[in-house]
């Protein structure tokens, strides 16, 4: 009785803060849609789902009402997430699913991350000059897309773990893009930013009617798309890879000079793979593993900042962010040398987190000065191998991407973090003519320089930056942590497990307190609410702090209580997301 009454207290809580004016809207009240009958932190005993619009959270928590598991619901808010933010994921795209399979008490990997077809080539990126193509250019060419995964993971992922059918799941998101749902102000914003992008392609169509964009309080209604759904309703993903489909995303590519051919979709395979595991705290950490850098490098960080016990310092002081910048260089460095894809290159995880390793690295930084000379170290000394490529310099302009990341909580205990992308806002801009569906610029992601790690090679995958992480607290689930954000999602995801574990914040004050990124000493951002005083500090220090911009990453997270038996949810309010609880009223 005592417990059920505790549970009845968290969730009346839940309900108050939830509903405060203001609530949950410290880092972007602007971006703020009309999800009254939603909110960012939720409650429930018997499931949880956390994603970047309450349309796909509904959705997903209705399949864990109606019996479905936690795979089951990630497929249905994936399908829906294809409609309602079309332009940060979708089955023109790939991604990473991680899933803790509370049966087996194991956690593995779908890994549906876009391949190069067979026609691309190392120095595709490189113009006549032999210098790279501007970004803005390469990125809508047909060169840029990668052979789509997402749909052949999502069925990877029902055929493992699965309890209902794909036929099934898609239904809510084909209603969806059939009758259409009102434009919120994320995506009226994206369509605006996007117009000439999407003008150069039948997006224009869907997102530009009559030449003018869609704001915010239209209705978005997109029909080829729900007949694209409802062609994988009845003959699956072979749709895409052997079927009509198919055969409009290679012609649509080859118009704009790319090489995908229905050989390369037929070919394309997911992985299984198991994570990436870590110490910090006492905890036990599962992220992604290469081709993503973000796991090793998460755990990387982690490990060189914990012998600073970081929250002796106030979670706004210089120490702190000074620490953050120091540790975000090197890491980036040792990433930009040593990332890639590990069925074509040696990638040196072992050395990367290497004790030893780690302390050569802690004596390049203190609070003292800055390391104003930052480069990758030495790894492969700690290794029982040599690297198979060399450390190739890239003076490029690449442009931060966007995608977006989802969780999903069972009543039996099964847990997927999951991040899915089409790589930048609407990808190339390409949509399949006729089937609705946009594709991805994911082979940007490679080096334009031949030579690296992370050169362009057929049916490669390109370095990811994707971190979907759950966290253990005595071999049990504990915490899911994701974010987009192109390389900032590394360091989204590292400051929100800091916030957690470190300073012991409550979730959703850990996801909103303001982050910074850096990956190198020309290039720093934050978020608004780092005080002034603090930046002044930092730039005494050296570290070339400018102005606040824009949020960085969508934190979305589930905190798990094993012993009181609930879940709490958490969405980034930089984006209008929601967290939608799951209790059962004939519970037991």
């Amino acid at each position: 009785m005592k417990r059920k009454f505790a549970i009845f207290l968290i969730m009346m809580l839940s309900f108050f803060v939830a509903f405060q004016p203001g609530a949950g809207l410290a880092k972007a009240s602007q971006t703020q849609g009309k999800n009254d009958n939603y909110s960012q932190v939720a409650y429930g005993q018997d499931g949880m789902v956390a994603s970047a619009t309450p349309l796909a959270s509904k959705i997903g928590a209705d399949v864990l009402r109606s019996g479905g598991n936690a795979v089951d619901a990630a497929v249905a808010v994936q399908f829906a997430l294809n409609v309602t933010e079309p332009m940060m994921s979708g089955i023109g795209g790939g991604g990473f699913m991680m899933v803790y399979d509370a049966r087996t008490k194991k956690t593995s990997i779908i890994d549906s991350r876009e391949r190069a077809p067979a026609g691309a080539k190392p120095d595709m990126f490189l113009g006549a000059d032999e210098k790279p193509i501007p970004f803005e250019k390469r990125v809508t060419q047909g060169t840029a897309v990668g052979v789509p995964g997402t749909l052949a993971g999502l069925q990877k992922a029902l055929d493992k773990w699965g309890t209902k059918p794909m036929s099934l799941l898609i239904n809510p998101a084909i209603g969806l893009a059939q009758h259409g749902f009102p434009v919120d102000s994320v995506l009226a914003r994206s369509i605006e930013e996007s117009k000439d992008k999407l003008s150069m392609s039948d997006a224009k169509k869907v997102f530009l009617p009559h030449g003018k964009a869609l704001k915010e309080g239209d209705k978005l209604v997109q029909k080829d798309l729900a007949r694209t759904f409802r062609l994988i309703r009845k003959d699956g993903p072979d749709v895409l890879y052997s079927g009509e489909a198919g055969r409009a995303l290679a012609r649509a590519v080859q118009e704009r000079g790319g090489t995908i051919k229905q050989a390369d979709l037929k070919n394309y395979h997911v992985t299984v793979d198991q994570p990436v595991w870590g110490d910090y705290k006492g905890y036990r950490v599962a992220s992604m593993p290469p081709p993503s850098s973000g796991g090793v490098f998460l755990l990387q960080m982690l490990k060189v900042l914990d012998s600073y016990h970081l929250s002796q310092y106030d979670v706004k002081s210089w120490q702190k962010y000074h620490l953050l910048a120091e540790a975000m260089h090197l890491s980036y460095a040792d990433r930009a040398a040593y990332a890639g894809d590990p069925e074509f290159v040696k990638v040196p995880v072992k050395g990367l987190l290497h004790p030893e390793y780690i302390k050569e690295r802690q004596a390049l930084m203190g609070l003292d000065h800055m390391n104003k000379t930052v480069k990758a170290g030495n790894p492969w000394k700690y290794e029982n191998d040599t690297p198979n490529y060399k450390v190739v310099n890239q003076n490029d302009n690449k442009k931060t991407g966007q995608t977006t990341h989802f969780t999903v909580a069972d009543r039996w205990g099964n847990v997927v973090s999951y991040t899915t992308t089409i790589e930048q806002v609407f990808g190339t801009g390409i949509m399949v003519p006729g089937y609705g569906f946009m594709l991805n610029n994911e082979l940007t992601d490679f080096d334009a320089v031949p030579g690296g790690a992370n050169e362009v090679q057929p049916d490669k995958r390109p370095l990811s930056s994707m971190t979907p992480t759950i966290i253990f607290k005595n071999d049990k689930p504990y915490l899911t942590v994701g974010s987009p954000g192109g390389p900032t999602i590394i360091t989204s995801v590292l400051q929100t497990i800091l916030h957690s574990l470190e300073y012991d914040m409550e979730l959703k004050a850990a996801v909103e307190e303001p982050r910074i990124y850096t990956n190198n000493v020309n290039n720093y951002q934050y978020e608004k609410g780092i005080p002034a005083d603090i930046i002044s500090a930092l730039k005494n220090k050296g570290h070339a702090f400018g102005q606040p911009g824009d949020e960085i990453g969508n934190v979305q997270s589930i905190f798990i209580d094993s012993k009181e038996g609930y879940f709490k949810g958490v969405a980034d309010s930089s984006r209008n997301g929601a967290a939608i609880g799951v209790t059962l009223n004939n519970r037991k």
